[in-house]
């Protein structure tokens, strides 16, 4: 099993479903970021607009004024790449005259209008996610994972295409499917494309990002209503998309999940010596 990159997210909100508030404070965004790279996180990823159902719309200048100090104390400290979340094409653009390492856009990108500078930004990776709202806030859907699955194939068909088309190299693409209420309302909605995440990296040869941590579909399969207690429900979601293909997790826990992965890679070496011993 390939280790995958795991991205540590911090959230500089007020509402965001699992922790908001807690980092909206410049200092603590910061210490937050680097407790979550010391614990095992590849990548930060910065978010200063929740996109949850009930979150309260954010505008551009919030979004900035609360990445700003944050991406510069980061970036004093150096290291650890940076991720900044946001769909909003001022703020995308802030970050990338920041030099942020990636972006994150939970509606895929959807304003052309933007191309060329991300077509520009050639040092910038961009993780196109699919969203079944297809714009603003996620949505309590109730779609079947069958239609789920052909919405998926269909938005990455044209979306990838369009991002190339427009000069934005193939290889600096990641493909986020979505989990969650991003899919539907439906916890099956998320176990299928967790199960068929082989299929999506052969289909588009890209590396995968999965984001299922604390998320909804793993609280109304284990009955816990709170996302700080869907922990032990995270990790198992997590090990299966790193055993399956996920090149990068995108987590609130990362110390856990580098731990497992730790403890899992040395059982499969453990199981293949002695399989070669056996024979």
């Amino acid at each position: 099993m390939a280790r995958p990159l795991l991205i540590g997210v911090v959230n500089i909100t007020a509402d965001s479903f699992s922790d908001g508030g807690r980092f909206l404070d410049p200092e603590a965004a910061v210490a937050h970021a680097a407790a979550l790279a010391a614990d095992g996180a590849d990548i930060v990823e910065l978010g200063a607009a929740a996109s949850n159902v009930v979150s309260a719309a954010v505008s551009p200048a919030e979004e900035i004024s609360r990445l700003r100090p944050v991406i510069a104390a980061l970036a004093a400290r150096g290291g650890t790449p940076i991720a900044v979340d946001t769909s909003q094409p001022e703020t995308q653009l802030f970050a990338l005259a920041q030099r942020v390492d990636y972006l994150n856009d939970v509606e895929g990108f959807p304003e052309p209008s933007l191309y060329p500078a991300l077509a520009d930004a050639a040092s910038c990776r961009l993780v196109v996610m699919h969203a079944a709202q297809g714009r603003g806030r996620a949505q309590q859907l109730d779609l079947p994972p069958d239609e789920v699955w052909q919405r998926i194939e269909r938005f990455f068909d044209a979306r990838v295409a369009g991002l190339v088309g427009a000069g934005v190299a193939r290889d600096r693409l990641i493909l986020d499917p979505g989990m969650g209420f991003f899919l539907s309302s439906l916890p099956e909605a998320s176990l299928r494309v967790l199960a068929r995440l082989d299929r999506l990296k052969a289909a588009f040869g890209l590396p995968v990002m999965v984001s299922v941590s604390r998320k909804s579909f793993l609280g109304a399969l284990t009955g816990r209503t709170l996302p700080a207690d869907r922990g032990a429900a995270t990790l198992a979601a997590e090990l299966y998309a790193a055993a399956h293909g996920a090149d990068y997790i995108r987590t609130h826990e990362p110390g856990a999940l580098r731990d497992a992965l730790i403890v899992t890679e040395a059982l499969n070496a453990e199981a293949q010596r002695d399989s070669r011993a056996n024979l």
